[in-house]
């Protein structure tokens, strides 16, 4: 049900895309070699080699027909395809597919490119077959890529270049236990070919003002929800609910500041606070501990035509059972679609241990 909802959610934004027809397209592929980042010591047996693999992107470009555009510099969006080969038996390869957006600086000769989508992997946990491959619980996992490059277009005809570097992340975000996750850094080269020859020229119809921007407080209240399951293998997956409230303030026509509350249904935790009583009574378990967890935290939300990116650092007040700390992260995408409700995808994590991948449905009143 999550990876139906995530591809539903992705499908929708693709489409939204494409309803932009007074914009240009084009294609770039890009191949990439790199290593294993070490974030965590129990990957170690499994840093082999130099992970490589390519990235096909096709990108539709704008223009500043419609006003976000010329606030954030006349940004590209579109959808790539990437295939990686981990140099490693255990870890197999793994193809996966994004929605992504470029944003430019420095003369639109700098891009930063941001992606967020699924991976497969044909060589996941198996306690007979494959047990060492501790960082995919499962085939189907969620999958985060950055690219900083040089960019140049049209050096020869419709032909141009760009280089840097690329990050890719995968994990199922404990949907699945073991769930180390892996993270690459590599360097990347690749072609760009515009399929138009003629470019509309960048609109630059804001108004002076425009920068001034003032809103009232705005209310919000969002329900959140999905499965995951503790850190021990087979201990079962479990559905988990959040009930959020906060408000914001637009601090201008990108950005707003938010202050809220959490409040955390996580059932993994009845069966690890059971499992901690009974196996480990050195800990101190008793097994009557409460699975439920009450956090304050403060945001940000950045927004991006009908789209936001969420991020946010919360701190649990109400903490009954010690699990990954009392401080907790969420990042993740907002889409409204309407002008009070949104739809959110997010990933809760502690520190770089991710627990869940939240689906929620919200108001902002």
């Amino acid at each position: 049900m999550r990876l139906f909802l995530f591809c539903v959610f992705l499908v929708y934004c693709i489409f939204s895309f494409s309803q932009e027809n007074q914009n240009t397209s084009y294609f770039d592929v890009n191949y990439f070699k790199g290593n294993i980042a070490l974030h965590n010591n129990d990957i170690l047996h499994l840093i082999q080699g130099h992970p490589e693999g390519f990235i096909l992107s096709w990108n539709k470009k704008t223009y500043g027909f419609k006003y976000w555009e010329q606030r954030f510099n006349y940004p590209d969006y579109g959808v790539s395809f990437a295939y990686q080969n981990l140099k490693n038996d255990v870890l197999g390869n793994v193809p996966s597919m994004y929605a992504h957006y470029n944003f430019y600086f420095f003369n639109r000769n700098l891009m930063f490119r941001i992606g967020q989508g699924l991976a497969y992997t044909n060589m996941p946990f198996d306690k007979e077959n494959n047990f060492r491959n501790i960082a995919f619980g499962s085939n189907l996992m969620s999958s985060t890529y950055v690219m900083l490059n040089y960019k140049k277009e049209r050096i020869i005809d419709n032909f141009g270049l760009q280089g840097g570097l690329s990050f890719l992340h995968y994990s199922n975000a404990n949907v699945k236990a073991p769930n180390a996750s892996i993270n690459s850094l590599t360097f990347n080269l690749g072609v760009v070919y515009n399929l138009d020859d003629e470019e509309p020229e960048f609109q630059k119809t804001l108004a002076e003002n425009d920068k001034k921007f003032t809103e009232p407080l705005k209310y919000n209240i969002v329900l959140r929800a999905g499965v995951n399951e503790s850190d021990v293998v087979r201990s079962g997956q479990f559905p988990f609910y959040i009930f959020s409230g906060y408000v914001d303030k637009r601090l201008n026509r990108k950005s707003a500041l938010q202050f809220g509350t959490d409040v955390f249904f996580s059932n993994f935790l009845k069966e690890l606070i059971y499992y901690k009583s009974v196996s480990f009574p050195e800990e101190g378990v008793s097994g009557n501990e409460d699975f439920k967890r009450v956090g304050v935290f403060v945001g940000h939300e950045l927004f991006v035509n009908k789209s936001s990116i969420l991020t946010q650092l919360g701190y649990y007040v109400y903490y009954p059972f010690d699990f990954e700390g009392r401080t907790y992260f969420r990042v993740g995408l907002k889409r409204y679609f309407a002008q009070k409700w949104f739809g959110a995808l997010t990933l809760k994590s502690h520190g770089a241990k991710a627990e869940a991948v939240e689906f929620g449905i919200g108001v902002r009143l």
